[in-house]
């Protein structure tokens, strides 16, 4: 296993797709600055940072936990950035592209908390 977060693919996806939300989000109404904007910015970072904070704690079963929570994030992120685009804040292509990246980042996920879940198994 990686012995920073910084090493881990999964983070460095996840920081790759918080930048894009932030860059795509600056082009959203003012009127939204409280609204979507804000709740899909704190969705979209706490993905890289449940990553690295679980990563941080002192057992597999406790970054298994913040790793389901990143999980959760994202499916946060997929959520908000498709009302972004039902409400034509967004467009196409950039949809098509934080798509593309929240998928990735949950395959990661997924992976990883299998891998992790796994080894634990094996261990009992």
């Amino acid at each position: 296993m990686a012995d920073s977060f910084r090493d881990l693919l999964v983070w460095q996806k996840a920081m790759v797709l918080a930048t894009e939300v932030y860059r795509v989000t600056e082009h959203f109404p003012r009127t939204e600055t409280y609204g979507l904007t804000n709740q899909l910015r704190r969705a979209v970072v706490a993905v890289p940072s449940d990553i690295a904070e679980g990563k941080g704690r002192l057992s597999k079963r406790e970054f298994v936990q913040m790793l389901s929570r990143a999980r959760g994030s994202l499916f946060e992120v997929v959520t908000q950035i498709e009302i972004g685009k039902n409400l034509d804040y967004v467009g196409e292509p950039e949809f098509e592209q934080v798509s593309k990246h929240c998928a990735e980042v949950g395959r990661l996920l997924n992976g990883l908390i299998r891998a992790i879940r796994h080894s634990l198994r094996a261990k009992s």
